[in-house]
């Protein structure tokens, strides 16, 4: 097949408009729930209901989607998150932290249908392709970078009630995004991928291809979660004001799809694995940065590199996944290995607001080196195994 960059870019605007609800709710989330939470310990709970909520919603979509096609999940993804956004207007407004959590829990749902993005570009590509078509999609989140949080930013004072006005922009951009769906043409699921065949999922999440790539992406989407959902919180302990954090995030979201322009060639020239392995040098880096200091500068540099960090290694795990499945066990395979992202996420947001009003900045960045440690070995396991498996099968 050919590969429609018509379709990769519509979904890089997909992308990008996910992406600035996504970063728009990060940025006003942490104050938010600070703000309606009586236990401020619990400040971040919205996120841990908004990953939960995609989570929840990961395997169903995909396997949904596998039915109905791709351009209907989507649209039906965007109404979802209007349904979200009015819900967190009317919890602001009440004052209610409960149905605030409630409210991200819905707006999760988008959220876990348009990572869907990145397998619809997969999709649209030859195969020769998909490692670059994946990476220009994912590359739209850098509007969302700049959009989300300057959109929040600018939107929270704009009723009486602080914040709300953000949610009623994010909900502007999600009807956006329905207009730019609605235009998508991914082809439409094949008989073979109705049918739900293949292996029994139990032997597809034990192949070492799957285990390395789902831990590439939820080892980096939950560091870099932990990080970035304490990030506002931590900024405003340090006597940061809440536009010094907009900033912050802003060039966080950058970092994690700036990248997407060259990932993809990266991964054809270098290997998928050896952008995995400097993507998790690159949150090191991160650490690194984070524990020599606290003013703004060292914040934007940190979060930075978390972003660039992030995208080495959910976009090499993304590709990789790809080698892992038959067309038949396709949505399967891609909802189990974003539920184990979002669950890891899940974990990650809901220790976040603990470990930051606690423990403090510098000690979660600390408990980020074991894990990193860990799937550096992991990865290292797995290209020692392909390279030894090549001679083998020669002489074989």
């Amino acid at each position: 097949m050919r590969t429609s960059y018509r379709d990769i870019f519509l979904l890089a605007c997909c992308q990008a408009l996910l992406l600035t609800n996504a970063a728009g709710l990060i940025t006003m989330n942490g104050l938010v729930g600070y703000a309606l939470a009586d236990t401020k310990a619990l400040a971040t709970l919205g996120v841990t209901f908004y990953v939960l909520g995609s989570a929840v919603a990961t395997m169903p979509a995909s396997l949904w989607m596998a039915r109905v096609g791709r351009r209907m999940g989507f649209m039906a993804g965007a109404l979802i998150n209007v349904a979200g956004c009015a819900l967190a207007v009317l919890a602001i407004s009440l004052g209610s932290f409960a149905l605030y959590c409630v409210a991200t829990g819905v707006m999760g749902i988008y959220n876990a249908i348009g990572l869907q993005y990145r397998f619809a570009a997969a999709e649209v590509a030859a195969p020769a392709d998909r490692a670059k078509a994946i990476s220009l999609v994912l590359a739209g989140g850098i509007v969302g970078g700049f959009l989300g949080p300057e959109s929040s930013r600018r939107a929270m004072d704009l009723f009486a009630t602080p914040y709300l006005g953000g949610f009623v922009v994010l909900a502007g951009y999600a009807l956006l995004a329905l207009a730019v769906q609605s235009r998508v043409h991914v082809p439409p699921p094949t008989l073979a991928e109705r049918s739900g065949g293949g292996r029994p999922l139990s032997v597809i999440v034990r192949q070492p291809v799957f285990i390395v790539a789902a831990l590439a992406g939820a080892v980096g989407y939950g560091l870099m979660n932990l990080l970035m959902t304490a990030t506002p919180i931590a900024m405003s302990f340090c006597s940061h004001p809440f536009g010094a954090a907009a900033l912050v995030i802003q060039w966080h979201v950058v970092g994690m799809y700036a990248p997407g322009f060259v990932t993809g060639t990266l991964i054809r020239r270098l290997g998928v694995l050896n952008v995995i392995l400097a993507g998790i040098v690159l949150v090191a880096g991160c650490v690194a940065v984070a524990l020599n200091g606290i003013t703004v500068t060292h914040f934007l540099i940190a979060l930075a590199l978390l972003g660039v960090g992030w995208n080495f290694m959910y976009t090499g795990g993304t590709t990789l996944l790809t080698e892992s499945y038959a067309p038949a066990e396709k949505a399967r395979t891609q909802g189990a290995n974003d539920f184990i992202v979002f669950a890891t996420m899940g974990v990650s947001s809901l220790t976040s607001g603990a470990m930051v009003s606690t423990a403090g900045w510098e000690a979660m960045n600390r408990a980020m080196l074991p894990f990193l440690a860990a799937i550096a070995a992991v990865v290292l396991w797995f290209a020692w195994r392909r390279r030894t498996a090549r001679p083998a099968r020669a002489h074989g």
